[in-house]
């Protein structure tokens, strides 16, 4: 078994405590892992305050390296982590996470059918970001946000989102390529607590 696909393995049993109500208390102070960093994971999520990454996978502090942004947005500064992380602690794993009832997802999605731009010019390049993986599946016949809509254009936004690593970035490319690092598409259900792998 690969080191991904054994780390993507604890991290779903994590989750599944985590649903079980099975988890224990975690030590965030005076523990070795707050003095060495070795991460066995890279997730790139969503800000979204109801996706606490560690708690919904049932990990240590010092387990998972986690870059958050608003609509798990791939943008430079977000590879340039995920590149530091897997360069400097040789992570196999990165997992792009986005949830339901995503906000950013859903601001798009009304901008698309409205034609409507957001309140600020740094909020509308989030939008602009997510618009063009999702523009196909998003219906202008409506103003209303349809939740299976929704999920598809969640679900093509982190795709677009995993597929950007190793297009814009030379290093996450060879990394893939060479089987050093596995990208894994997956997003996480607000309401039932699950986490599911798309890609």
């Amino acid at each position: 078994m690969k080191a991904a696909e054994k780390i993507l393995n604890d991290l779903i049993a994590g989750n599944q405590r985590f649903l079980q109500g099975s988890t224990k208390g975690k030590a965030w102070q005076g523990s070795q892992k707050n003095t060495e960093q070795s991460p066995k994971a890279i997730v790139l999520g969503c800000s979204d305050s109801r996706v606490p990454v560690e708690i919904v996978f049932d990990q240590d502090p010092g387990d998972l390296f986690v870059i958050r942004v608003a609509g798990n947005i791939a943008g430079a500064s977000q590879i340039g982590s995920i590149e530091y992380a897997a360069e400097q602690f040789n992570v196999p794993l990165v997992i792009v996470l986005g949830h339901t009832d995503c906000g950013a997802i859903k601001a798009t999605m009304m901008a698309l059918q409205n034609h409507n731009t957001v309140t600020s010019e740094n909020q509308g390049s989030i939008v602009d970001h997510i618009a063009p993986a999702i523009s196909e599946r998003c219906s202008t016949n409506t103003s209303l946000v349809d939740n299976q809509q929704a999920l598809q254009c969640l679900q093509a936004n982190i795709r677009a989102s995993a597929k950007q690593l190793t297009q814009d970035s030379t290093i996450l490319a060879d990394l893939t390529a060479s089987k050093q690092l596995t990208v894994i598409s997956a997003y996480y259900d607000i309401e039932t607590g699950t986490v599911n792998i798309i890609d």
